[in-house]
């Protein structure tokens, strides 16, 4: 039997690109956590809380679903 996983991908480092090359300091700036958590969430690592999800999708002016996705991976 398939075993499920869940995580939480991200289109942060393409939506940074598209804001001019925004780097992951200006973002941490912008939404007040370090660059090491922007590069985090934005690697999979760490899963933000919902208040830090919704201030990263405010400013590149994005609806979280398109910023975030949750999906299910079967191994």
């Amino acid at each position: 039997m398939a075993k499920e996983k869940t995580r939480i991908q991200n289109q942060i480092k393409t939506l940074r690109f598209h804001q001019g090359e925004m780097t992951q300091q200006d973002l941490a700036d912008q939404i007040g956590v370090t660059r090491q958590t922007v590069n985090a969430i934005e690697g999979g690592k760490y899963s933000p809380s919902l208040e830090v999800a919704f201030r990263i999708a405010q400013v590149f002016g994005k609806p979280l679903d398109e910023v975030f996705q949750y999906v299910v991976v079967t191994k």
